[in-house]
């Protein structure tokens, strides 16, 4: 059956196939961006459950959630709230997002960066290293093992995290054989779209010790966040429930409060 993510990547892939850029001078813009911040230290020295705080104007599911968002003073309110670390969408077409909007993100603040996009070949994991991004995010439902290898090795030469996302067991076993440090669950179903609150809570128990976890999509707030931190994640990564707060910063503290046991 196909799924929501088919047709987004389906997309995306069609503009990989039509990029014809030099590998080796987007190596060498790589190489020249700003020293990454350390996406994954931060979340893994934080105190409590960390907080990984989106800039997210709107979704396939939903719609407009904060179209004309400023995403500097977004970012500036993040963490103003205690935020651990920024998401930043940079898909266009779905999501209304842009490399603007990430530049404009980690230049209001310290906080390192994930850019937020389905990455398909090795010039997208190249290009969020250019443009100034810590992390950038590897759906494992959306690659073979063969792309998710060479991808998170890319990114780990450039200096880059990488957040594989994962849905159940065997994306799990998957993400940890390519040496994935770093793995976000997302609770959000590939084919209805629909959150399962129960997802991230049912796979806490799998993750090594040496794994910083991640639970993504369908935090609700307050409660979601502590049963998660008591489950034994290290982050939460947040989006839809924080640009829709109406008090971004009050928003992120109150998660951070929440996970603080």
């Amino acid at each position: 059956m196909a799924t929501y993510l088919d047709g987004i990547v389906l997309a995306h892939r069609i503009r990989a196939a039509a990029d014809d850029r030099d590998l080796d001078d987007l190596r060498r813009q790589a190489g020249a961006a700003p020293p990454a911040r350390g996406f994954a230290t931060a979340l893994r020295t934080a105190d409590g459950l960390g907080v990984i705080a989106e800039v997210k104007r709107r979704s396939p599911s939903k719609g407009d959630l904060f179209a004309d968002l400023d995403p500097a003073a977004l970012a500036r309110q993040y963490a103003g709230g205690g935020a651990t670390c920024l998401s930043v969408l940079t898909d266009s077409e779905h999501f209304g997002g842009s490399r603007a909007d990430l530049e404009a993100a980690r230049a209001a603040c310290s906080l390192p960066v994930l850019r937020k996009d389905f990455t398909v070949c090795e010039r997208d994991v190249l290009d969020a290293r250019a443009m100034g991004a810590d992390c950038v995010l590897l759906i494992a439902a959306a690659l073979d093992d063969d792309e998710l290898a060479v991808f998170h090795r890319t990114a780990t030469e450039v200096g880059l995290d990488a957040l594989v996302e994962v849905h159940d067991e065997p994306e799990l076993e998957r993400a940890l054989a390519v040496g994935a440090t770093l793995v976000g669950v997302n609770q959000r179903d590939l084919v209805s779209f629909e959150v399962d609150h129960e997802r991230a809570l049912c796979m806490a128990s799998q993750f090594p010790d040496h794994v910083v976890s991640v639970a993504e999509s369908g935090v609700r707030g307050p409660d979601d966040a502590a049963a998660l931190r008591a489950a034994g994640y290290d982050a939460v990564l947040v989006g839809e429930s924080l640009v829709t707060s109406g008090d971004p910063v009050a928003a992120v503290a109150s998660l951070r409060a929440a996970g603080s046991g």
